[in-house]
């Protein structure tokens, strides 16, 4: 199949909410409109545009032809009305239907997602851009999942969306074990996934976040074989848990997917870091390999 050559930019609307546990809301959104191939395959990554102080909705940027037009109209809109944009992962899209779920982590009331979703109510206007096939993986991860001896899943509750996606498109027969870090035992969610899964929910108690997971890896037993390995979450917790894997597991760099969520003391519109800017030029060039 031929990748699109652009990312959708549509209003979503607010249908419904749902707290699923004491931080995390699920809200369900409607969209003006939604590809047939939303919520086809696991882990696909959007974009939600927030109003800025004063605007009842967002302004947009117009689509264009140009895979990256959409971004290049939204930096020509005037600061002061361009929307806050901040990434989020699929949770599910209503088979039949435009309504797509996306859950928000409610860390307090800072940071433009957070505070937003604490006060959201029906009929409030969201912009979304995405999800598209453009940025999805060379190689679907069922098929990697397949071809590894076995498969490992780490990320904190920013990643449980898609960890969750993920493992319901593990095939079965396949070993997996998930490494989820979370606040407290409160903030569990059912995972479902085949027989061969095995979830470790990792709590922080307290302690800050990012800090528990790759300390919990590195102490547990892992299975024999070569993994396929995909890691999301803090981004400082998320590199050293693969620099951890390649240089004392013996892990492939190849055989690791990983992506820094978030950032301590830092926000997307802030500007990115020097490991930031390595990361998305390696994976650049893994998608350039489709």
């Amino acid at each position: 199949m031929t990748p699109p050559t652009t990312l959708p930019v549509t209003f979503v609307e607010v249908v419904e909410i749902r707290r699923i546990t004491p931080r995390t809301a699920r809200i369900t959104f409607e969209a003006e409109a939604l590809a047939d191939s939303v919520g086809t395959r696991p882990d696909q990554q959007l974009k939600l545009c927030f109003p800025r102080p004063g605007q009842s909705v967002p302004e947009l940027p117009a689509p264009t032809g140009d895979p990256m037009g959409w971004y290049q109209a939204y930096l020509a809109i005037p600061e002061p009305r361009r929307p806050l944009m901040r990434s989020f992962t699929l949770r599910r899209r209503r088979p039949g239907t435009r309504l797509v779920e996306v859950d928000f982590v409610l860390h307090g009331d800072t940071g433009t997602a957070a505070a937003w979703a604490l006060r959201a109510v029906p009929g409030d206007r969201l912009g979304m851009v995405g999800p598209s096939a453009l940025y999805a993986p060379p190689v679907p991860f069922a098929e990697r999942a397949a071809a590894a001896d076995w498969v490992l899943l780490a990320g904190d509750e920013s990643a449980l969306p898609a960890i969750a996606t993920l493992v319901g498109a593990l095939p079965e027969g396949v070993r997996a074990l998930a490494f989820v870090e979370v606040a407290d035992v409160r903030e569990r969610q059912p995972l479902d996934g085949p027989a061969g899964l095995d979830v470790r929910w990792l709590y922080r108690d307290g302690a800050p976040e990012g800090s528990v997971l790759a300390a919990a890896v590195a102490a547990a037993e892992l299975p024999p074989g070569t993994p396929y390995a995909w890691l999301a979450g803090e981004a400082g917790a998320v590199r050293a848990l693969r620099r951890y894997l390649v240089a004392e597991r013996g892990v492939p760099k190849a055989a690791v997917d990983f992506t820094g969520y978030w950032r301590h003391r830092l926000t997307q519109d802030d500007a990115p870091t020097a490991e930031d800017l390595a990361d998305a030029r390696e994976l650049q060039e893994r998608l350039a390999g489709r």
